[in-house]
């Protein structure tokens, strides 16, 4: 193995953690080359959320369609897994810090999945078209495709409290803004269409987009890889989960559960039954 002088060995250190996002040095912050002090008070949240993780500043049109997506989804009750997850540990003796970290470790598939699955529906009905195919057509032949993989939920789509979600149509309306402004192609916003419409036709009826769907809409239109769809929605949703974590912690109640003492849980076991007499030889039986 070949010694590595001081100087390389340094060069290697520094590099070890290499990073594009953020230089810093005493007295020095730069976010991907703009000076701190010259972002404070000039950029938005959202500017600095696109600033983070593409590299350069949106134009304002990018930036308002981005903030109004994150907007709705900051919270959906207690009744939602996260945010009832989040009051939970506060009863728990959790500090803020920790319900937040409890609460966002459960948006995975299931519960906070849905909008990145989306993103990866329209993205996959988008290469079976190919620029000039058939939007619905596609769409029906990739829905058919995952329904025969079993997949009984097409991401986006439905909702288990909603008829019509109330968070669609103002984000829908302000797509079309965007498109009419030339800020996005609306490439995504047909592809979503063209799913509603094909769900419809395999089902029998009409399946309206959910807030997942519409989002998915906005982060393909905005450019965003589905996984960052996913980050982007657990940004939003964090704002709900801190502010129902803090509203529990100023109430000072003690080990809450998912639902009151007074309401018994179903037991599906056995009735009660007595332990055989012999039950302790059997076990030592089995040992020789």
């Amino acid at each position: 193995m070949t010694t590595k002088k001081p100087e390389e060995l340094l060069a290697d250190c520094s590099a070890w953690w290499d990073t594009a996002i953020i230089d810093i040095h005493p007295g020095k912050i730069a976010i991907r080359g703009y000076p701190i002090e010259e972002l404070i008070g000039r950029v938005r949240f959202p500017d600095m959320i696109w600033l983070m993780l593409r590299g350069d500043l949106p134009t304002r049109g990018q930036s308002d369609l981005l903030e109004a997506a994150l907007v709705p989804g900051v919270d959906h009750g207690p009744h939602a897994p996260s945010i009832a997850i989040a009051r939970m540990a506060v009863t728990c003796g959790l500090p803020v810090n920790g319900a937040m970290a409890s609460a966002i470790n459960v948006l995975d598939d299931i519960h906070g999945g849905a909008g990145q699955q989306c993103m990866e529906l329209y993205r996959a009905i988008d290469a079976e078209a190919g620029a000039e195919g058939d939007l619905v057509q596609a769409a029906t032949v990739v829905i058919r495709r995952q329904i025969d993989a079993g997949e009984k939920i097409v991401p986006g789509f439905g909702h288990r409290f909603h008829p019509i979600d109330p968070r669609t149509a103002p984000l829908f309306a302000l797509v079309a803004q965007a498109v009419a402004g030339g800020v996005v192609t609306g490439r995504w916003a047909a592809i979503g269409h063209a799913v509603e419409a094909a769900l419809g036709a395999i089902k029998k009826r009409h399946i309206p987009m959910n807030i997942d769907g519409i989002t998915a809409v906005i982060f393909c239109e905005l450019g965003f890889e589905p996984e960052l769809g996913r980050g982007l929605f657990i940004l939003s949703r964090s704002v709900g989960i801190l502010a129902h974590a803090w509203e529990q912690k100023q109430r000072g109640r003690r080990i809450m559960g998912p639902m009151p003492r007074e309401i018994p849980y179903r037991y599906s076991g056995p009735a009660l039954r007595s332990v055989p007499l012999d039950a302790g030889a059997a076990g030592a039986r089995g040992t020789d």
